[in-house]
């Protein structure tokens, strides 16, 4: 892991403030990830913002944002996770919307399916009002090297 990451990650594990690892990826500070460790599920949170909604008439967020936060939550569970030397690599990325994301806040959870010595597989979900009801989930595989 390079000494700046490898730095960041430990410094958030030991005191629980992950925005500044979040802050690596200025993208995710735009849209306004967040992130809260509740014992040992890490849970990212996409807070209600007029700038990430793509319908205004309902309205709802843009399926670009829902789908970027999901990949955020992934690269950023994975450098939480394992000992990365770099930021995770996408190599592909599917998602599965299932409801409209409504102007409210927005709640995903990874979960590392498998690790190789050089790809990972993750699934994600995304949800608003209850974890259960999912706005939209994803599978992805990163590069780790």
């Amino acid at each position: 892991m390079s000494p700046v990451l490898n730095q960041l990650v430990s410094q958030a594990h030991a005191d629980g403030e992950y925005q500044p690892l979040i802050d690596l990826i200025p993208y995710a500070s735009i849209i306004g990830v967040e992130c809260q460790r509740y014992g040992e599920e890490i849970v990212f949170r996409l807070p209600a913002n007029p700038d990430n909604i793509g319908n205004p008439v309902l309205p709802a967020l843009h399926g670009g944002v829902i789908a970027s936060f999901m990949e955020l939550t992934a690269v950023f569970q994975l450098m939480l996770q394992l000992n990365t030397p770099v930021l995770p690599k996408i190599v592909d990325f599917s998602v599965d919307y299932m409801r409209a994301g409504l102007d409210k806040d927005t709640f995903a959870i990874c979960e590392v399916q498998r690790q190789g010595r050089r790809v990972s597989n993750c699934s994600v979900i995304a949800w608003q009002e209850r974890k259960r009801q999912p706005i939209a989930s994803a599978r992805a595989h990163f590069l780790m090297d």
